[in-house]
């Protein structure tokens, strides 16, 4: 009888061994699993994104290059950009009509420093705005010095790891003459551009002659400025301004080459391997 006991005995430790053994490999299992993420496959931390609106009064100031740095927190999304100026005393991540209603939480201004390609230093307001979503549009109002509120739609796009939004992205070539790689994006894939490409840099600020695979282009809107081609014949050419490389930027070109004008969204990068 008592070898009876203790062979039960024996068995039942061998089983809670086992058991042990494969919950505790399980727990440890754990440690090596990826971080959890958010449904954009965003894990905690900071990205720098892009910030876009709908209006050209409405936007993140030039020196940041249209980038603001985006932070995940339990999967939740906030991101704080810095705006032209003091204008815009306050948002609201909703419409006008629900800022002006009653227990409204506005979002308060933060006093940001920004620094301009040429050296000189500004304060702007800047502000930390809830994200809901990533690469779609959402309203988001704004009240200014005159007391109105205004509706708005902003969108929050391409999330890159890092808190500098300037990194990898300024001009940083001396004057010169370069040749550059040009990768275009967008359209409908038929219209090409010729690489490498001129860039000229003077003072700081660079210049890319780019042409077109077809003569059709009768102008180009870069940062919101209309260029006009600088040639008569042949396809398409025109100088237009570069501030950031290694990185898209987008551009608008209009094309008379289908039934009416028609501008096309593209996005261009320009690629320098810099010393």
């Amino acid at each position: 009888m008592k070898r009876k006991k203790a062979l039960i005995m024996a068995l039942v430790i061998m089983v809670m061994a086992v058991f042990c053994f494969t919950g505790c490999g399980g727990a440890g299992g754990s440690d090596s699993q990826e971080p959890e993420v958010n449904e954009y496959g965003l894990a905690n931390g900071t990205y720098v994104a892009t910030f876009t609106t709908d209006h050209g009064m409405f936007h993140v100031n030039e020196a940041n290059n249209n980038k603001g740095i985006l932070t995940v927190e339990n999967g939740e999304m906030t991101i704080h950009v810095s705006l032209q100026s003091k204008k815009i005393v306050n948002l609201f991540p909703g419409t006008a009509e629900e800022a002006e209603k009653e227990g409204a939480v506005l979002l308060e201004p933060t006093t940001d420093k920004v620094v301009y390609p040429d050296g000189y230093e500004d304060e702007v307001y800047g502000f930390d705005i809830p994200v809901p979503a990533i690469g779609e549009e959402f309203d988001c109002a704004l009240i200014g010095t005159k007391g109105k509120w205004y509706d708005h739609k902003v969108m929050v796009s391409d999330p890159v790891p890092g808190d500098d939004i300037h990194a990898g992205t300024e001009m940083t070539l001396e004057n010169g003459e370069y040749q550059v790689e040009l990768v275009l994006e967008g359209g409908t894939g038929k219209a090409t551009v010729e690489s490498p490409a001129p860039l000229k840099v003077e003072n700081g600020a660079a210049t890319l002659t780019l042409t077109w695979s077809s003569p059709n282009y009768d102008y180009m809107i870069v940062d919101g400025v209309e260029y006009k081609p600088v040639n008569t014949e042949g396809n398409s050419l025109f100088e237009i301004p570069v501030k950031v490389l290694n990185e898209p930027f987008d551009i608008i070109g209009d094309t008379t080459a289908m039934s009416e004008p028609h501008e096309i969204e593209y996005k261009l990068t320009c690629i320098v391997e810099q010393n």
